[in-house]
């Protein structure tokens, strides 16, 4: 199971055709969408590796927003389009911004070392600064490659209530990736700590934050941070992880879980609307102040990545900024145009396959770039919380 990043690969898709329904009705307004191709591409994500799909376009062409596959494997109802999913790792980019807020309010500096806020967390934390967390340059090893490791590790782990400090106790008891700044590498134990950071600033838990601050200003119901709830409480997608047994993936469902495992790193619950809702508003300043979002979309690293969110190059040069999300059961594409004028959101409940390509085409069709007419390889990163299991 990789963690840092994971990769849309697989064998051939299997499972899926016998149980999940295809092609499920898309509500849209009208607009110059290309509606057909966005639920042909969704259909295909589905068809290719995966047992439920969720998606929504907003955009001055209009909005759209569809539905692939099943709810439940052994159930032909397919899943409702506004339904909610686990988004992992896109937890980040509201990390990163109340702590940007913070910032701009003085109450903290992105300079500050983690020491001035969380003595002792970490050995070397006199030399690890808070933008050094939030960009992944700290060097701090990654605790899910310790708490996931194996299958049995993840089953333990599965409804057990965390505290974060034991989550940053797992990577402090490792030796450092490299030296603070000195390069690059994605570290979910950077976001535990900065939740720990708010908490230490503001006297009150990071998702009381995120919500105050984001969550009830950008009127985001269907979003939530669940802390130790296991169940997604609104309608939603089961989420399966594949589990060995002769010699074949046997379908585990895995929606419930204790998400106290991702803690800030990736335990936010939300819907396809509300994300694209969030990036909207982030990008085209609403919550942060000028000199904060500039600081947010400066780019470092192998996967340009900014403070909380990153750069996507699709193919034909178009950019955008965003965020990528897993936890077991679930993955999430969520990016938008720089200028806030589009967003795409998608959720995956990925099975068995290589559904790259068909979201990559989703990609392109919703943010109106043309296909290449060459072939093309279709590889996009997904920073995760745990990953796929593996025997």
């Amino acid at each position: 199971m990789p963690s840092r990043r994971s990769v849309l690969a697989g064998s051939a898709a299997m499972a899926v055709a016998a149980g999940a329904g295809i092609g499920s009705p898309a509500a849209a307004s009208s607009g110059g969408l290309d509606r057909t191709a966005l639920q042909d591409a969704l259909d295909r994500i589905v068809a290719t590796g995966a047992t439920a799909a969720l998606a929504r376009v907003d955009g001055p062409a209009g909005t759209w927003r569809g539905s692939s596959g099943v709810i439940e494997l052994g159930r032909p109802a397919h899943p409702l389009a506004a339904g909610q999913f686990r988004v992992g790792s896109i937890t980040k980019t509201f990390v990163s911004t109340v702590v940007l807020q913070l910032a701009a309010e003085r109450r903290l500096h992105l300079d500050d070392t983690l020491d001035r806020w969380l003595p002792g967390a970490i050995p070397n934390g006199a030399r690890i600064t808070l933008r050094n967390l939030l960009q992944h340059t700290s060097g701090i090893f990654d605790y899910t490659d310790v708490l996931f490791a194996t299958v049995e590790d993840v089953l333990a782990a599965r409804y057990r209530t965390f505290r974060p400090e034991e989550l940053v106790a797992l990577a402090a008891a490792r030796p450092p990736v490299f030296e603070p700044g000195a390069s690059w590498a994605y570290s979910n134990t950077n976001y535990v700590l900065l939740g720990l950071v708010i908490r230490k600033v503001t006297g009150r838990a990071y998702g009381r934050e995120v919500a105050n601050r984001i969550l009830r200003p950008l009127h985001l119901h269907g979003t939530e941070v669940p802390g130790t709830d296991a169940t997604i409480d609104g309608p939603h997608a089961h989420g399966y992880e594949p589990i060995p047994q002769d010699g074949r993936p046997v379908p585990l469902d895995f929606t419930d879980l204790n998400p106290s495992m991702a803690y800030s790193a990736g335990e936010i619950v939300s819907t396809t609307a509300d994300l694209n809702r969030f990036y909207r508003s982030l990008l085209s300043g609403g919550l942060l102040r000028r000199a904060q979002l500039a600081e947010m979309l400066t780019p470092v690293g192998e996967l340009n990545y900014g403070l909380g969110i990153y750069q996507e190059q699709l193919p034909g040069g178009r950019t955008l900024w965003g965020h990528t999300g897993g936890i077991f059961g679930y993955l999430t594409y969520s990016f938008s145009t720089p200028d806030a004028a589009t967003q795409l959101t998608v959720s995956i409940n990925p099975w068995i396959g290589d559904f790259g390509q068909a979201l990559q085409d989703l990609a392109l069709t919703a943010f109106g770039v043309p296909a290449p007419a060459t072939a093309r390889s279709a590889v996009v990163p997904f920073p995760v919380l745990g990953g796929r299991l593996r025997p």
